[in-house]
């Protein structure tokens, strides 16, 4: 069967889920759960997986099989996130995984106060664990911007993306079981804004060994100069600091750390690309709503 009649009838699949309904169990889950920042994490470690030159990878709910990309210590802790949408999932059988997975995201960041980030529903399922990628695709937040471009630009992503996606670690906590990393990013991990930029940029950071913050005594994370290092303070990992002393990358941190709005409209353009990537049902139908503004 050529592609265009089976987008055709992906289409019709697509077209008899109430999305509206899906959007409205999603917003209810996350504000009952305070589960945001988990749902925002399980969408980009499913999309960021992709690989341009071979075309593998992407959004496409490879998680949810027992063995593969489940057990990639990246995605420790996200079978919670799983979990979590399995009853939305059983109410709405016809909604694939991967579309389930980043709708709830787009939800979850407007929930939390963050932009609208434009979506649209036709990424399939993979059809076993066998579809997973090999393990080592998602960054290693103990490295630094060379890494980043090497994880970013494998799936087609500029250094300004880089910045503006870095941008969501404004919500959300790390636990030492699922990164050997402790600690919110924030001093509101459940509010989306730009305080992540603000305080990488307004504050003085040092080294510190992670078991201080609560982590694991083989990692190194970073504590505001003068704030007590403790269990539960804010934090900063390798990934982000090493941002601040990137010539291309500084640049855009300083710009979103004055410029809340222009950081949710490159976040939301950034966003929507990496849920996106790689999908068939896609190719050569661009996202109205997925133009980066470039200029400083």
């Amino acid at each position: 069967m050529k592609l265009a009649s089976l987008l055709a009838i992906s289409a019709v699949t697509y077209a008899a889920v109430d999305y509206d309904a899906v959007r409205a169990d999603v917003q209810n889950l996350v504000r009952a759960k305070q589960c945001g920042p988990i749902l925002v994490r399980l969408s980009w470690h499913d999309a960021g997986t992709f690989e341009a030159k071979s075309g593998t990878g992407g959004p496409r709910g490879a998680m949810r099989f027992a063995a593969g990309e489940s057990t990639h210590g990246a995605n420790n802790g996200l079978d919670i996130a799983r979990e979590l949408l399995e009853p939305v999932k059983k109410s709405y059988p016809e909604i694939t995984y991967a579309d389930l997975w980043s709708l709830s995201a787009v939800v979850a960041i407007e929930e939390m106060g963050g932009p609208k980030v434009s979506w649209r529903p036709g990424r399939p399922d993979a059809g076993s664990e066998k579809d997973s990628v090999e393990e080592g695709r998602l960054p290693d937040a103990q490295l630094g911007c060379p890494h980043l471009r090497d994880v970013f630009h494998r799936m087609d992503l500029n250094d300004q993306e880089i910045v503006a996606l870095s941008g969501a670690h404004t919500v959300g906590s790390m636990h030492a079981d699922r990164s050997g990393h402790a600690g919110p990013w924030t001093a509101r991990p459940h509010h989306f804004d730009n305080q992540y930029f603000k305080d990488l940029v307004e504050q003085e950071w040092v080294k510190v060994d992670a078991a201080a913050t609560g982590g694991a005594s083989s990692n190194s994370v970073y504590v505001a100069k003068g704030a007590e290092v403790a269990p539960g303070v804010p934090i900063m990992l390798p990934t982000d600091v090493a941002m601040l002393d990137d010539l291309k990358m500084k640049p855009w941190v300083e710009l979103y750390a004055k410029d809340q709005d222009r950081f949710f409209q490159d976040f939301a353009s950034a966003f929507t690309k990496l849920q996106e990537l790689g999908v068939p049902a896609f190719h050569g139908i661009t996202n109205p709503h997925s133009h980066l503004k470039t200029e400083l």
